[in-house]
């Protein structure tokens, strides 16, 4: 038996006169085992990051992690069927006090045995969710309505030229706003902060102003022939490392970081445009590869230059700031309330933005950073990244759905979504749920009932985040009424027994 398994794979409670003895007997030795295995593990995790934190705030966080972590190596099921059975807490929403959870279980065993019990203080407990209450203001803004989870909106060129379209915004339940680097100039960002700006103090709101740094996304740099024709399944195209001299029977591609095609091989997927186009490396050439068409829609796809392409099964090992990048850092450092860290994956790239705002904030404090994760790497590596950042600076998490299902696979995207909103509970930090949230209602001003239901299971972070669209304001109106309504039946993991609305009275048959 593993060692895993031997922290599930327990004995249920006995039946019979003396059940209920045998039982608390059999969960007090369960549990005294998990804690101190867990104890052990979680002193070994946090040694390795202890001499990073030089933020007091962050420390109970980051120990609260690597508690977290060290229990997430082992199943626990067995455990928690145990302590079901007592009526005891099973522990399934104790992320962000997990230590003190087991604690005040054990302290509940020793007073059923008729031993002396200490359980925590409340305050103890609440202490993880007020620290994530405190940042959700501090990145995402105020509402004075009482809802709890934010909204962030992505401005729109009109943001720069229509301050009353700010406003309206605002008014429909707006409470942060992200400007996306990718796009336009120092200018024009600077215009829309002054609107965003100027309509927060109208309407006596705090409304944080995100910049979200591009960073190295792949995206198609050249199409050879320029208008090729579209795509079904089936067909074939080049992905090259530089264009063509001439055309050739079969369409090319070029890519932004060209030295990808080179680690190219047989079998490999690809997937471009948001998962519109996949395909697989079925040949390999002397300057890149052929790939075949497996998934698309039936009516078929072009490709077309600047769509994002991604490669799951390697991890790229690039440049986390691109020379645009940099440039726009002096203006991002003056100017953003919050700093978008796109396409983070490793540790030293946390330390690079760091380092690189250090050089143009001056005597000022540092910024906030949320970090967007986008590929697999970024998943596997996130506490690591947590640690970085919150050592130094308030940090904060998106969850960037579209390049995540793309990197991670579609089928696994609900699982992964879910394991980091449990990841930031345990360690103290706010969530964006983003990408394609009622995409729908925002292009079309009517919303399907698949996006619906996904608009209220971001409820459970901290904010959700929404594209840019023509219905945009009518967009936020049918989003906050959603999170008015669910913040009544849910908080993260807990269902709130809240009186429902659907039935009144007595139901005669």
């Amino acid at each position: 038996m593993t060692e895993q398994a031997s922290l599930s794979q327990q004995p249920g409670p006995a039946s019979g006169p003396t059940a209920g003895t045998s039982a608390i007997k059999d969960c007090r030795c369960l549990l005294a085992e998990c804690i101190e295995r867990i104890e052990t593990d979680s002193t070994a995790i946090f040694k390795d990051w202890e001499s990073e934190i030089a933020r007091p705030v962050f420390r109970p966080g980051a120990e609260n992690l690597a508690f977290y972590l060290a229990a997430r190596q082992y199943d626990l099921t067995g455990l928690q069927s145990n302590l079901s059975v007592l009526g005891l807490s099973s522990l399934g929403r104790s992320e962000s006090h997990l230590r003190k959870s087991l604690a005040a279980v054990s302290a509940t065993l020793d007073g059923l045995s008729g031993l002396p019990a200490t359980w925590p203080e409340p305050a103890v407990l609440d202490a993880g969710l007020v620290q994530i209450t405190n940042d959700q203001a501090r990145f995402f803004g105020d509402y004075p309505g009482g809802r709890n989870t934010r909204i962030m909106v992505t401005m729109p060129p009109q943001g720069a030229t229509d301050q009353d379209f700010v406003e309206r915004l605002i008014d429909a339940g707006a409470s942060c706003f992200r400007i996306n680097c990718a796009h336009d100039g120092p200018e024009v960002w600077a215009a829309m902060i002054a609107n965003i700006r100027a309509a927060a103090a109208k309407a006596r709101r705090t409304c944080p102003v995100l910049m979200d740094i591009a960073g190295p996304k792949c995206r198609i740099e050249s199409i050879t022939p320029p208008k090729a024709k579209r795509l079904f399944r089936g067909d074939r195209f080049r992905l090259l490392a530089r264009p063509p001299a001439t055309p050739g029977r079969l369409p090319a591609i070029t890519i932004t970081f060209p030295e990808i095609a080179a680690r190219l091989q047989p079998g490999l997927q690809v997937w471009i445009d948001d998962g519109k186009i996949g395909a697989r490396v079925v040949e390999l050439l002397e300057d890149g590869a052929v790939l075949e068409v497996t998934v698309v829609a039936d009516k078929g796809k072009k490709l077309k230059l600047e769509k994002g392409i991604n490669f799951p099964a390697i991890d790229l090992e690039i440049e986390h700031l691109t020379a645009t990048d940099l440039a726009n850092l002096p203006f991002v450092a003056a100017n953003a309330d919050i700093v978008g860290c796109s396409f983070v994956q490793r540790p030293e790239d946390v330390r690079g933005m760091m380092a690189a705002l250090r050089q143009h904030r001056g005597e000022r404090p540092p910024q906030p950073l949320l970090l967007k994760i986008e590929t697999g790497l970024a998943v596997r590596n996130l506490p690591r990244l947590i640690v970085q950042a919150g050592s130094h600076h308030p940090v904060a998490v998106m969850i960037a759905r579209g390049d995540l299902a793309m990197e991670v696979g579609t089928e696994r995207l609900s699982e992964a979504q879910e394991e980091i909103l449990w990841l930031c509970e345990a360690a103290h930090i706010p969530v964006v749920w983003a990408t394609q949230v009622l995409e729908t209602l925002l292009k079309t001003g009517a919303p399907s009932r698949a996006e619906v239901t996904d608009a209220a299971m971001g409820q459970r972070a901290e904010c959700i985040m929404l594209n840019k669209g023509p219905y945009i304001a009518e967009t936020i109106r049918f989003l906050a009424g959603i999170l008015r309504r669910m913040d009544r039946h849910q908080f993260k993991k807990t269902a709130r027994l809240s009186a429902l609305t659907s039935w009144r009275g007595p139901q005669p048959l």
